[in-house]
């Protein structure tokens, strides 16, 4: 068991390292941890993303996010954030999952290898991590993919990828583009998401126009096998040869990690957790959220652009009572 932390953070993605480069400018005594490696959603991007942001709007901690193009690229962010972390000196423990957080009169934490407590926590924890699953017959099947890292693999394929926002606009495009030998989008909805980068959504819907990519709008698979996909349209049921398939169909928060820690959520149809936007504190007192966790299942809410406010909106709030909570011990 480590000595008492006057903060533990949960999550070492850019919002998590943004709360501990606020805590130390501070003074607080805090520590970060992440269950993977540093901004391990961004390391689970494609290999070859784009931003939709400009570099300025990524940075963090006053370090400047010089890049190669005015919209950084996945490796880029890489090697800025480990720069962050690393001018910065920030105490980041990682592949260290939290297993259970017990509330006294303060916070123990259990991790898989380690126990902490803490006097506040926050949960800067994304979305990334549990994918939206199709829930269909062969789903299970280890040609079945929801996350895509690099098109090599299926060059000569025949390839399905669900979805229609941005990440499936960008696997459909740059598969078709390296080799696939036939890329068809299953999608529910009956066009291509609006929201789709702007460089990108003219390129798709032209593909689509010239048939070189198949797309099934208002459609969804019903089964997986080995060799096809079972799709269901608005007017018929198919069957499509297929090699792999791609869902690239969203992520969602761990709502029940917070809802063991005891924070509750809106039924408001996105499971939002609820916090006060003021302070981004929590119903358990103590305990803040930050970054796109905010959100719930509108994961398309909050970017690292628009929460970096979060980190300094919290040590505000933390600063200002644990002087409260020092002079009364």
């Amino acid at each position: 068991m480590k000595g008492l932390l006057d903060l533990f953070i949960i999550g070492a993605g850019p919002i998590g390292l943004a709360c501990g480069i606020e805590a130390k400018r501070a003074g607080l005594n805090y520590q970060i941890v992440d269950k993977g490696c540093l901004v391990n959603s961004i390391y689970n991007y494609p290999r070859n993303m784009t931003f939709f942001s400009t570099s300025d709007r990524l940075e963090i901690g006053e370090v400047p996010f010089i890049s190669n193009n005015p919209k950084p690229t996945r490796p880029e962010a890489l090697e800025y954030y480990r720069r962050v972390a690393m001018k910065w000196e920030l105490n980041i423990k990682l592949y260290e999952p939290v297993v259970k957080v017990e509330q006294e009169d303060i916070f123990h934490i259990t991790t898989n290898s380690s126990g902490y407590q803490a006097k506040k926590i926050i949960v800067a924890t994304g979305f990334y991590d549990r994918p939206f699953l199709l829930h269909v017959p062969g789903e299970n099947l280890s040609k079945v993919k929801h996350y895509y890292d690099d098109p090599h693999p299926y060059f000569g394929m025949n390839v399905a990828v669900v979805g229609a926002a941005n990440s499936a606009v960008d696997v459909a495009l740059e598969t078709y583009r390296k080799g696939a030998k036939n890329v068809t989008m299953i999608i529910r909805e009956e066009e291509i998401q609006t929201n789709v980068k702007y460089w990108s959504r003219p390129d798709i819907i032209n593909r689509i126009k010239e048939k070189s990519i198949d797309a099934y709008f208002n459609s969804q698979i019903t089964e997986i096998t080995h060799s096809t996909i079972k799709v269901k349209t608005a007017t018929d049921s198919l069957e499509i040869d297929n090699d792999f398939v791609l869902a690239m169909t969203g992520y969602e928060p761990d709502f029940g990690f917070l809802k063991k820690m005891g924070i509750k959520t809106h039924k408001d149809g996105y499971q939002t957790p609820e916090h006060n936007p003021c302070s981004m504190e929590t119903n358990v007192q103590g305990v803040y959220l930050a970054g796109v966790v905010c959100g719930g299942l509108k994961t398309n809410k909050w970017f690292i652009e628009n929460s970096r406010v979060h980190a300094k909106t919290i040590i505000q709030h933390i600063m200002s009572n644990l002087k409260g909570y020092r002079d009364s011990l």
